[in-house]
């Protein structure tokens, strides 16, 4: 499975990596290697059109701030598989993404 995960944020990019060591962990909604993700983890903090994301046709799962459920819900509207809270996504993610 290649799973990449679209963030900006770099100590969210090294727990993802202490998690599932062959993961791929891009800054840009333009970097080349989201376009042969089976999955891919998007940063809802990044205020991206998630269903550009969506569109690229591998399984999104969003994740975001807890207390922003409006975001985590228009991320499902768009389309993604799932989307969580930043907290249980990383407590959860070799089972999640894994």
């Amino acid at each position: 499975m290649n799973t990449v995960v679209l963030t900006r944020d770099l100590m969210d990019g090294s727990r993802f990596r202490a998690a599932i060591p062959d993961v791929i962990v891009v800054r840009s909604p333009d970097a080349p290697e989201l376009g042969d993700a089976s999955l891919v983890v998007l940063d809802l903090a990044l205020g991206l059109d998630v269903t550009s994301i969506v569109a690229g046709g591998a399984p999104v799962i969003a994740y975001g701030a807890h207390v922003d459920a409006d975001a985590l819900e228009r991320a499902i509207a768009a389309g993604c598989v799932d989307a969580v809270p930043r907290s249980k996504i990383f407590r959860r993610a070799a089972d999640l993404l894994g």
